[in-house]
């Protein structure tokens, strides 16, 4: 063989490698953000095995506040629903909704000292807060392996090989300002 036609084939050799090793590493992209969501997933269902115990508890205690705690089964429904079909800017939504009415009850558990003294909502109210700091510190390295996957698919050259075996970006997991707040407990009892 001769030396251009070496030449070639190294040239083609050394491209292939490089697509491989782009490739390879969009799919690593691609498995954090799952590993990533996964974490969130996990955190989420321990939640939501909680809200009802905490629902039940407050229930005893909360007589006139069932609106509160209908709108936090609400919210925990929606959040499950958008969970399923990995909605995930409908988890966002719903999330944002969920955190809201917890705010609202932990703070209208002030004004029920039995319920605030009772040993089971301590312990839901604290593993409920627990989960809540899990979870946003989990919605960080979510959203930080989804900008990691979605700027290296649109950079040149890696778009290239992200379009040509169909590599998707993916929304980020966000909540609103609103929801980000502390609750107004004066608001809530000024109603």
């Amino acid at each position: 063989m001769a030396l251009p036609g070496l030449i070639l084939l190294a040239v083609i050799l050394i491209a292939v490698f490089y697509v491989i090793f782009i490739y390879n590493n969009l799919v690593s992209l691609k498995h954090a953000v799952s590993k990533a969501w996964s974490n969130i997933d996990v955190l989420l269902k321990q939640r939501h095995d909680e809200l009802p115990k905490l629902v039940e508890v407050c229930r005893q205690y909360m007589q006139y506040e069932q609106d509160t705690l209908e709108k936090i089964i609400k919210a925990r429904s929606a959040v499950m629903s958008a969970q399923d079909k990995g909605d995930i800017k409908g988890l966002g939504q719903a999330e944002n909704a969920l955190r809201f009415g917890l705010g609202n009850l932990f703070a209208l558990a002030e004004n029920y000292p039995e319920l605030k003294a009772n040993n089971s909502f301590q312990q839901l109210q604290a593993r409920i807060s627990q989960l809540e700091n899990s979870i946003a510190d989990r919605r960080e390295v979510y959203n930080e392996a989804v900008n990691l996957n979605n700027v290296r698919i649109e950079q040149f050259p890696d778009v290239l090989i992200a379009r040509m075996f169909n590599f998707k970006d993916f929304d980020l997991l966000e909540f609103t300002e609103e929801a980000k707040r502390d609750v107004n407990i004066r608001n809530l009892f000024n109603t």
